[in-house]
């Protein structure tokens, strides 16, 4: 089939999501001799209406939020990435525990909005809450695997008419339910970051990277929703951010505890 043009798009807070987009979409291009177009999705002013024609091929990029994809950014998925028999490949990445239902309802919202499915994975990468879990992931294996996987796509993608893709069509399982060190829930809902005042030099990149549009440019304080997806403590350039809620600090005590093993990714093909 004709591919005119590459479009990456990703929802990338602390910027593992991105990266591992990149990766995918550099190894097509170049087997595809076309120059990828990458498009931010991530801040309030970035997630604007987007329109993909049948010459279009998009990589669409998601983290992974509790084993599905991010719940407050699903209404703006599925409202603002429109197809029109577009090509698709859904990636996610998941912080290397699982990645459970989240390629599957990504795959499932594409083939609504009017796209058609060339493949998908789930890749793990590093773990916004913690450095030791999925520590230096995506790592040189990965990066081969990404590459070998962006390549047999885009010999897919030069058949014509395009393989249809085969995956389990089921309805989705629920949300998976963040534990503590004692095996009970973990109940961070209302958890929003606070700020070492004597560190913070109120230069505001917390606030500009706040997804959520949910810290006070003014004030640096957390005003809003806060989705935990910890771009304001990542990116701040004092580490003057931080979270203290104790269901939260036990839930990231117990990643460390059981998932700092080799999680494995899930290629669809």
């Amino acid at each position: 089939m004709e591919i005119n043009r590459i479009c990456v798009l990703y929802f990338s807070p602390t910027g593992g999501t991105e990266k591992i987009a990149r990766i995918v979409a550099g190894a097509m291009g170049q087997r595809l001799g076309l120059e990828p177009e990458y498009i931010p999705f991530t801040t309030p002013q970035q997630r604007q209406e987007r329109h993909f024609g049948p010459a279009d091929l998009l990589v669409m990029a998601s983290p992974v939020y509790a084993g599905r994809l991010p719940n407050k950014l699903m209404p703006e998925y599925k409202e603002k990435l429109l197809g029109e028999g577009t090509p698709a490949v859904p990636l996610c990445v998941f912080g290397n525990r699982s990645c459970d239902e989240a390629l599957r309802e990504l795959a499932l919202l594409l083939e609504g909005n009017g796209f058609r499915l060339a493949g998908g994975a789930a890749f793990p990468g590093r773990h916004a809450f913690s450095d030791r879990v999925g520590e230096g992931r995506p790592d040189g294996e990965d990066r081969r695997q990404l590459e070998e996987f962006a390549q047999r796509l885009a010999d897919k993608l030069a058949q014509d008419p395009l393989p249809p893709l085969d995956f389990d069509r089921s309805e989705i399982g629920p949300y998976y339910t963040p534990l503590k060190t004692d095996g009970t829930p973990a109940k961070f809902l209302k958890a929003r970051p606070l700020t070492h005042w004597d560190k913070c030099c109120r230069c505001g990149v917390c606030a500009r990277s706040c997804p959520m549009g949910s810290i006070d440019p003014e004030t640096m304080d957390a005003v809003g929703l806060c989705i935990k997806c910890q771009a304001c403590v990542r990116k701040c350039t004092r580490r003057a951010k931080f979270f203290q809620d104790p269901d939260f600090l036990s839930h990231v005590t117990m990643l460390e505890e059981h998932y700092t093993r080799r999680a494995e990714a899930t290629l669809w093909l």
